[in-house]
């Protein structure tokens, strides 16, 4: 899939210009950026949720699945009921093994009240994966848990994606996240968003450590492009403000004169 010179505005702010990106087949693309860069709205536009002003997306897939930060599950429906309604025919062992596979076992009847914020989303994304999408989409899904409880679902969902291989679009701000899920990360920067670095690697997600090498060389890069971002948008609003503090020094030396 290609995202093909995109633009999007909303009202007066311009989120995309003509923005490019290939999503490759069968990979976790892992999308990090600042708050309100437009990762989110790259999802919105790759499901349809949004249309983009101008632009194109190229080679889009018909079934998509999204989770969102929160779980929105239905909550007069069971565990397993939520998970079955996105695909009725679905055979009752899939249900069974993906419900083990998430470390649901013998929850299957009870609520979503009676769960954790992190057994609802892992409901979440077992139904997701019941859906059986051609893409995933996923957006900080694991945002609202603790740290130890994040890398348990990181982990969980390098052992879903290896049994299905499926494309995943995953966006964090986390990144160890990205670390450790991305077949490559995609560092943007905003205003409007473009991409800034792409940075591949090559371990395979199940022999990932945070202490490997190239997690570590990644790291570094990383943090890096961040700082530098940091120090490019310190500068330039320093710059506008020398501009507007000269501005009306000069009217003042007007008035005094």
């Amino acid at each position: 899939m290609i995202l093909k010179n995109l633009s999007k505005c909303f009202a007066d702010l311009k989120v995309l210009e003509d923005f490019h990106l290939e999503i490759k087949e069968k990979e976790i693309t892992c999308i990090l950026g600042p708050s309100g860069c437009g990762k989110s709205t790259l999802l919105n536009m790759i499901s349809g949720i949004t249309t983009p002003d101008q632009g194109e997306i190229v080679g889009k897939k018909e079934r998509i699945g999204y989770v969102f930060q929160e779980d929105r599950l239905l909550p007069w429906k069971t565990l397993e009921e939520n998970i079955r309604m996105v695909k009725k025919k679905g055979h009752p062992s899939e249900i069974r093994d993906l419900i083990e596979m998430v470390g649901l076992k013998n929850f299957e009847k009870s609520y979503p009240h009676q769960l954790s914020g992190g057994m609802r989303q892992r409901c979440a994304i077992a139904r997701a994966y019941h859906y059986q999408s051609e893409m995933l989409l996923m957006d900080e899904p694991f945002k609202s848990l603790d740290y130890d409880l994040r890398m348990n679902m990181v982990k969980m969902l390098q052992d879903l994606w290896t049994k299905w291989g499926n494309t995943v679009v995953f966006v964090t701000h986390e990144i160890d996240e990205a670390l450790l899920l991305g077949s490559r990360i995609i560092l943007l920067r905003k205003n409007p968003c473009t991409v800034d670095q792409v940075i591949e690697i090559k371990t395979p997600q199940s022999q990932r450590t945070l202490t490997d090498n190239d997690l570590v060389r990644a790291r570094e890069i990383i943090i890096d492009g961040m700082t530098n971002k940091k120090k490019r948008t310190c500068h330039h609003e320093k710059s506008a403000n020398d501009r507007i503090n000269n501005g009306i020094n000069d009217k003042l030396l007007c008035c005094l004169q």
